[in-house]
Parts: structure tokens; C-alpha cells; sequence
């Protein structure tokens, strides 16, 4: 069983652990892998709208951000950035997250949510977002510098909320 939350800034010493994993992978977001605690917390404490965690077996299993994806004019449409602690992969968390956060862009005025850059290696989140409602609205060709893998394609997903 998982519950989701809004999360708070003393949750930020267990989200921490799993974005650290999470970018030093370097194969799934374009943060950098040395990304500082500091600059964590900048990035997903304080510049999103809003920050999320899901709790599963008393401990923070996975965090999601929701913010405007561009000012002004643009900003009926939101941004989001999923994680997943690797002790809790297959669980359905990320699943769990993504359908919370479809209830919570809505619930915070938002009339889509698009993902500007979801890694095309990433099979697995790939998949997920689809079968959650969101489709390839374009293929950035060589824009990712995967760690492994070196220049793959990214896609631009999307999802209308109305």
C-alpha cells in the first residue's frame, strides 16, 4: 500500500538519497550527476508549484514535482518530475504517482501536463506514461548524452487534462 502526500522540507532527508541515485545514473534525467544536495533541494523543493511523496513500509518510496512547464501564456499547462527509490521499483509507485499527480495538476488548474524530455532508452517510463494517457507529441533526435549509451533521443510527451 502506498500514500501519497504533499511533501515538506523535512522530507527533503529522504528524497534526497533517491534523486541523488536517480541522476548519478545518468540515464534518465539531464541533471547533472553531480548535482549538489543544495541544488536537490533547489530543484525539486523549491522551484515546483508543488512536491509529493509516496510512502510505502513507513518510508518516502518515491517523489513527484508539478510546476507550469512555461510562464504566462503557457502556463495552464503543467511539468512534472517522477522518482523511484530503487528498493521499491516494480510496485507500482511510479504508476501510483503519475495517476495522483493527473488528479492533482487538475485540482491546481492545469489543462494538460507535458514531459519535455522523457528519455527514449527509457523503456520502462516510456511505457508507463503511455499506458497512463500520454502520447509521443515529438522525438528530440541525439538530445540526451546518455551515460552508457552516449546520444540518444529524448520524446516530448502529453496528456490533455480537459
Amino acid at each position: 500500500m502506498v500514500a501519497i502526500r504533499r511533501a515538506d522540507a523535512a522530507d527533503f532527508g529522504e528524497i534526497w538519497p533517491i534523486l541523488k541515485e536517480v541522476f548519478a545514473r545518468g540515464d534518465t534525467y539531464s541533471f547533472s550527476p553531480d548535482t549538489s544536495e543544495e541544488e536537490g533541494f533547489r530543484i525539486w523543493m523549491e522551484l515546483p508549484l508543488a512536491t509529493y511523496v509516496a510512502v510505502a513500509d513507513g518510508r518516502v518510496a518515491g517523489t513527484y514535482f508539478l510546476k507550469p512547464n512555461q510562464p504566462g501564456l503557457g502556463a495552464h499547462v503543467g511539468n512534472a518530475g517522477y522518482a523511484v527509490g530503487s528498493a521499491f521499483r516494480g510496485r507500482g509507485i511510479g504508476k501510483a504517482m503519475c495517476m495522483h499527480s493527473l488528479e492533482e495538476a487538475r485540482a491546481l488548474g492545469f489543462k494538460a501536463l507535458q514531459f519535455n524530455f522523457v528519455v527514449a532508452t527509457n523503456t520502462v517510463a516510456v511505457a508507463l506514461w503511455q499506458k497512463c494517457g500520454f502520447t509521443v507529441a515529438g522525438r528530440l533526435p541525439k538530445a540526451f548524452a546518455h551515460k552508457e549509451r552516449g546520444l540518444v533521443d529524448a520524446y516530448v510527451m502529453y496528456q490533455w487534462l480537459g
